[in-house]
C-alpha cells in the first residue's frame, strides 16, 4: 500500500513539474508574439522566406515583393481610417526621402473595398503629400499571406528575401530609424 501511495506522489510529482515548464514556455511564446515580434524573429533565425505578395501600384499594374530581390525591403501594411497608421506615416515619408535608394518602401493598402477603398486612400496621401510608392492589396491576399490581424504591421525583408523581423502597431521615428540600420547591414 506504502508503494502505491508513493508512486502515486510521484507521478503528481512528474505531472506537475511537466505542466510548469510547459507553462513557462507558452509564456514566453505569448509573450513575444504579444509584442509584435514572435513568429518573425523566430522566423528570421531559421531564415524564413518572405511570403512573396502581388499588389496594383497606382496605374493597376501588378507588383510582386520578389520583384525587389538583392534590396532590402521594408514593408508597411496600412489603411488611410487607422489612427496609428496616419500618426506613423510622417516618419515614412521622411525615411523615404533619405533611404529611397539603399531600401525599398513597400507602403501595402489594405484596400478591402469595404471599410478602405482605393479612392480614400489616395485622397489620404494627396491631402498629406505622402510621395513614397504605394500598392494596393485589392484582393486581400496579401493581408492573408501575413496573417495581419491589426494594422499598422511593418515587416523587414532583406536583400534576399528572407524575414528579419515583423512589428505590429505604430513605428515610432527612432525605431524606424533602427530597422533601417539593420536592414542596410
Amino acid at each position: 500500500m506504502k508503494s502505491k501511495t508513493i508512486i502515486g506522489i510521484v507521478l503528481f510529482l512528474v505531472v506537475l513539474i511537466g505542466a510548469y515548464f510547459g507553462y513557462q514556455k507558452l509564456s514566453q511564446q505569448h509573450s513575444a508574439s504579444s509584442n509584435g515580434q514572435g513568429t518573425a524573429n523566430a522566423a528570421a533565425s531559421q531564415r524564413v522566406a518572405a511570403p512573396d505578395i502581388a499588389v496594383y501600384d497606382e496605374t493597376g499594374k501588378e507588383v510582386r515583393l520578389s520583384d525587389f530581390r538583392g534590396k532590402p525591403v521594408i514593408v508597411n501594411f496600412w489603411a488611410s481610417w487607422c489612427p496609428p497608421c496616419r500618426r506613423e506615416m510622417p516618419d515614412f515619408q521622411a525615411e523615404y526621402l533619405k533611404e529611397k535608394d539603399n531600401v525599398v518602401f513597400f507602403m501595402v493598402n489594405l484596400t478591402s473595398g469595404q471599410r478602405e477603398s482605393e479612392e480614400n486612400a489616395r485622397q489620404f496621401l494627396a491631402d498629406n503629400g505622402y510621395t513614397f510608392p504605394v500598392y494596393f492589396d485589392k484582393t486581400g491576399a496579401a493581408a492573408q499571406a501575413y496573417q495581419i490581424r491589426s494594422v499598422p504591421m511593418t515587416v523587414l525583408v532583406d536583400e534576399n528575401g528572407y524575414l528579419l523581423k515583423q512589428h505590429t502597431g505604430i513605428v515610432n521615428a527612432a525605431t524606424l530609424q533602427s530597422y533601417l540600420l539593420l536592414l542596410k547591414n
